[in-house]
């Protein structure tokens, strides 16, 4: 399996972060199962230099070629759509681990042109590999949504619909999951700023997309974090 992951600021991660990345490689490692983490990125995000340069994961044995990804900060499903294609064709990529939309609906879009470019990426991703697979996260509020009423309904309101996309879109030979938000996830003890995950939201977010493959498909196991 070639799995990629697909994301925004809390997926690519900082400099100095472990990243829920490396939380799902390790998972992906204690399976002893054959696997591969593909994508055309391998950097973090540098805060000082305001660009994704930076190669300083908290563990740096963190090996090169499961440093892979398709996530960039201040990127959404707006960005990721119309790459998505190329990017599964060029890598191969068998299944998508992909979480999106705070961004979107942060700064750039409402949660109807949200929902409508999620459509689209699924489209484009089926047109490079008609048997892609893809578990989808809903949209985590921030600490934004506690103090700003409209912007927690559009997430609201983005989250039911991105569970009809998924209903609408699934089918046999291309399944779609929805996975579950981790139902302990808490903004003021599993991130580092109200919306970044540090250690415990980066084993939770890997835990969420390994438990829903494992119970939908049997892939795997359920997560259990390594010591």
């Amino acid at each position: 399996m070639r799995f990629l992951f697909v994301g925004d600021s809390m997926t690519i991660g900082r400099a100095g972060d472990y990243s829920w990345r490396y939380r799902m490689w390790q998972h992906l490692a204690s399976l002893g199962e054959p696997y591969e983490i593909v994508g055309p990125r391998t950097t973090l995000y540098d805060t000082e230099a305001n660009a994704p340069v930076s190669n300083a994961y908290a563990d740096p044995a963190f090996p090169a070629d499961a440093r892979r990804h398709l996530a960039g900060w201040g990127e959404g499903w707006l960005h990721m759509a119309p790459v998505i294609g190329e990017t599964v064709a060029a890598e191969r990529a068998d299944i998508l681990l992909v979480s999106l939309g705070l961004i979107d609906l942060g700064f750039y879009t409402d949660s109807d042109q949200t929902a409508a470019n999620t459509r689209e990426f699924v489209a484009r991703a089926r047109e490079a590999e008609p048997h892609i697979r893809m578990v989808l996260l809903p949209v985590i509020p921030n600490v934004r949504a506690a103090s700003d009423a409209p912007f927690a309904a559009e997430c609201d309101r983005f989250n039911v619909l991105l569970a009809k996309a998924v209903a609408d879109l699934d089918t046999p030979t291309s399944p779609i999951l929805l996975a579950s938000r981790p139902p302990s996830y808490d903004i003021h003890q599993d991130t580092y700023d109200g919306t970044h995950p540090g250690p415990t939201g980066e084993h939770k977010l890997a835990g969420a997309f390994a438990d829903a493959m494992h119970q939908a498909w049997g892939l795997g196991r359920a997560y259990r974090a390594a010591v």
